[in-house]
């Protein structure tokens, strides 16, 4: 008998195979092989002249979908289907989830086996966990089939209905989502904040003390002054920068802080309080699907896309159980391992005494998944993994974590003292505070936000010498310290995260794709790890929140994921679910019919920023990005704003100085002696630049080059000018080939080039002043000739399709030579610092583009 096995991935195909008995074909579906028309070239023709067909759904017709295979996956069903016919038996062995569901259905519905068909579902890919899923088969669930047809008529619907219309209002190009929309607006209204802030100074002194006769030192804060508590950032409104109750609390300006300084000099100070606790510290729980985004974020600086890129991968390697999951609870055999690896890694003494475990989930969570963790009932230890890079760190966080849960408790020890130093009538009261760990316990494995435990022991104590109430201290020095409040901090991914799990915004396994969205589509940016949102960000949201309020209300969102929820429990019907949101009174098609009248392109490219004193200046978005307009003398003015320019830096200064700058026109540095023309320094909509002479009929693209980094346009005299409109400049002829040798700047940074190779430069070289000598010595660092490609680093083979992976650098930039094809990698990617995952989703996103 023969039976076929179809999962999603080649990399789940190759371990499955492992542990299936002899007979068993396993072939993989590449994901979906169906879906909605992504284009109207994928529409049949007999739906073509129909009204719904660009959408998708019968929206007359109980919406039903238009299900298409597309052109990437007509070679794939038909392989599968030539596989069909040499089997006796089928088995759906997709993820159990809504999506792996959805995925067998579909199979199902395509395929038309004749054969008998099952379910198999695992949430490991272990051999034990293989031969317990061919003895437990089940049919397909079509309550989470319907769950996830719903979501994605859903999400269809909301795009393909608002987007056209941000197209004619705003500019081209834009979408909205149900729940993206939402999230951008969480990191708009946040910006919001910022830009309303006002920050607040207040000082305080710190004292440098020891017990008397003691050399060891410590450090002590000023917080009461003749009883009453010094201000601090809390007691300041953040839209005032002034202190919200100024009676209850003393408030130290500069003044008043030097003049106590002094005074203090002459103090008595002696120990008041003295007050030791023992708190006990207890594990987290094992990772969820969103927990583990987070602290990947945080610890290891992972983006969301690519922790659950990584963790899909540890999962089909068989190495971690199934990584979309809700539930923190671990199964007997996960504690058992657990419980195992903590003894045999740190002792009896490190066990906690009684099983642990987290059943708690969090808000609408879907399937009774179990926690991430090392899969099987042995854990494999990270080091035994044949790991490395991304997939070794990720790995090691989730053994960490999940050994942790069963380690015994930490405990620590707190001492707070307080030292009152009086001088005639002033009683100033400082306050130190000491942290001992009397046992590590759990801190051993896993400590939050730092990648080594032991470092982070060492850390997080902080001693203190023995004191006693009474006792004379010793100061040593002192000195006053200015603060300045400071306004709410952006969204991380790791915080945007926790906020939309929080509100019940979208599902922890929609978390990635939602973040690359707003990222992509050019709602945010990343900024080290936060996400910024830009000013088309603004106006979309703005427009959403005037005209739809419901697609940016984050409780709205949340009640229709706990509809789809009761969707997959099969206790509410799709089809009412989508009337209502779409031909409802109050529903989506209607909003939109009777409201894009009303909405005014103008007005909606204009953004409303919360800033006073912008005295008649606007910022609109348009077709070449963010401007500013204003009037002058009857005159209408608009200049661009600057690339670098992100909405929170917007002031009433900077947008007169732009619109001064404009006004006025260029300044001439001087003129070039050799042509003749003026020299100037503008700004543009990629910053700064120098520019030789001005545009004319005659002269239209007059030469420019832009400032390098670190420049300042201020700083810019007429000769640094000229060395920059040099660029690129001839070093002199190679003494290999006598080919000229140029340094210049492109859009990598600064580089020397000879004969179609470039070399970027060193951060100690400077390509105004590098001579030939060096340019040289740079170009023996590249291997290879004239204009070949060179590699950068062998990546190994693709885990889906053996490919194999290389990172080069060619005439054009770093790319990805994979197989036979060239992929490109985006500006801000250090080529030496490329992963294997990195470049798989790298290709995988550009195969879909």
């Amino acid at each position: 008998m023969k039976t076929l096995v179809i999962v999603e991935s080649p990399t789940k195909t190759k371990t499955i195979k492992k542990y299936l008995p002899k007979g068993y074909t396993v072939d993989s579906s590449m994901g979906h092989i169906r879906d909605l028309p992504s284009s109207a070239k994928e529409i049949p023709k007999k739906y073509k002249k129909e009204s719904w067909s660009n959408l998708g759904i019968n929206v007359d017709e109980d919406f039903e979908p238009l299900y298409v295979t597309p052109s990437s996956k007509k070679k794939i069903v038909t392989r599968l289907k030539k596989a069909l016919k040499e089997s006796d038996e089928l088995i759906l062995a997709t993820d159990e989830d809504r999506e792996g569901e959805a995925i067998s259905w579909h199979l199902v519905e395509l395929l038309k086996p004749k054969i008998p068909v099952k379910r198999m579902v695992f949430r490991e890919i272990t051999k034990e966990a293989i031969q317990n899923a061919l003895e437990n088969f089940r049919d397909i669930d079509m309550n989470l089939v319907h769950a996830q047809e719903t979501r994605r008529i859903l999400d269809r619907l909301a795009g393909y209905t608002i987007s056209p219309l941000l197209w004619k209002k705003i500019s081209p190009g834009l979408s909205a989502g149900r729940v993206q929309s939402v999230a951008v607006e969480f990191l708009v209204d946040r910006e919001r904040e910022r830009m309303r802030f006002k920050s607040g100074t207040y000082y305080d002194l710190k004292a440098e003390l020891s017990k008397q006769k003691d050399k060891a030192k410590f450090e002590a804060d000023l917080s009461h002054l003749n009883d009453k508590r010094l201000a601090s950032g809390k007691d300041f409104d953040e839209n005032t920068g002034k202190l919200k109750k100024p009676k209850s609390v003393v408030l130290l300006d500069e003044e008043k802080a030097a003049k106590l300084r002094d005074e203090l000099h002459e103090a008595n100070w002696t120990v008041s309080n003295v007050d030791v606790k023992e708190q006990k510290r207890n594990p987290s729980p094992a990772f969820i699907t969103s927990t583990l985004q987070q602290e990947a974020n945080r610890k290891l600086g992972f983006r969301a896309r690519d922790t659950m890129s990584i963790a899909q991968k540890l999962y089909e390697r068989g190495l971690i159980t199934y990584m979309r999951t809700d539930s923190a609870n671990l199964s007997s055999q996960a504690i058992s391992a657990a419980r195992n690896a903590v003894e045999e890694e740190y002792g009896k003494d490190y066990l906690f005494e009684r099983v642990r475990n987290f059943g708690k989930k969090s808000k609408g969570a879907q399937e009774a998944h179990e926690a991430i963790r090392p899969a099987g009932s042995s854990f494999v230890k990270p080091e035994n993994a044949k790991l490395s890079g991304r997939e070794f760190k990720l790995y090691d966080l989730i053994w960490k974590r999940t050994i942790a849960t069963q380690m015994a408790e930490a405990r620590l020890e707190f001492t707070n003292v307080t030292i009152t130093a009086e001088h005639s009538d002033t009683k100033a009261d400082f306050r130190t505070s000491g942290k001992k760990i009397l046992f590590p316990g759990f801190f051993r494995a896993y400590v939050e936000g730092s990648d080594d435990p032991e470092a982070a022991l060492e850390n997080q104590e902080n001693f203190l010498p023995a004191m006693e109430e009474g006792e004379s201290i010793d100061m040593h020095g002192l000195e006053s310290i200015s603060h300045e409040t400071k306004p709410p901090a952006r969204y991380t991914e790791a915080t945007l995260v926790k906020e939309l799990e929080k509100r019940g915004v979208g599902r922890p396994s929609t978390y990635a794709s939602i973040i690359s969205t707003i990222q992509d589509r050019g709602y945010a940016k990343s900024d080290g790890k936060t996400l910024i949102p830009t000013f088309t960000a603004f106006a979309v949201t703005g427009l959403l929140e005037e005209h739809f309020p419901e697609l940016v209300d984050s409780a709205f969102t949340s009640e229709l994921e706990e509809k789809l929820d009761l969707i997959a429990k099969g206790e509410f019907d799709p089809v009412k679910y989508l009337t209502d949101y779409y031909h409802g009174e109050d529903g989506l098609k209607n909003k939109v019919d009777t409201r894009e009248d009303k909405i005014d392109a103008q007005k909606a490219r204009m953004l409303d920023l919360p800033l006073d004193n912008l005295n008649g200046m606007n910022v609109f978005v348009g077709k070449f990005g963010p401007y500013v307009k204003s009037q002058s003398d009857g005159e209408e003015i608009t200049t661009s704003l600057p690339n670098d320019m992100d909405p929170a830096d917007i002031s009433p200064e900077k947008l007169q100085e732009l619109l001064k700058a404009e006004k006025e026109g260029p300044k001439s540095l001087g003129k070039d002696s050799e042509t003749g023309e003026d020299i100037y320094v503008l700004t543009g909509r990629y910053g700064p630049y120098v520019q030789r002479g001005e545009v004319t009929d005659d002269n239209k693209k007059p030469k420019r080059v832009s400032l390098l980094k670190g420049m300042k346009p201020e700083d810019v005299d007429l000769e640094l000018a000229l060395k920059l409109l040099e660029l690129p400049r001839p070093l002199g002829e190679h003494p290999e080939t006598g080919k000229v040798v140029k340094a210049g700047v492109g859009r990598y940074g600064p580089f020397v080039l000879h004969d179609g190779t470039f070399k970027s430069l060193k951060k100690t070289d400077d390509v105004l002043e590098i001579g030939l000598d060096r340019a040289v010595e740079l170009l023996k660092e590249k291997k290879g000739k004239g204009r070949g490609s060179n590699a950068i680093a062998d990546l190994g083979k693709h885990p889906e399709t053996d490919q194999p992976i290389k990172v080069m650098t060619g005439r054009y930039g770093p790319y990805l030579k994979y197989g036979k094809k060239n992929v490109s990698l985006d500006n801000d990617v250090d080529p030496e610092k490329v992963t294997m995952a990195d470049a798989v989703r790298v290709i995988d996103e550009k195969g879909k583009k």
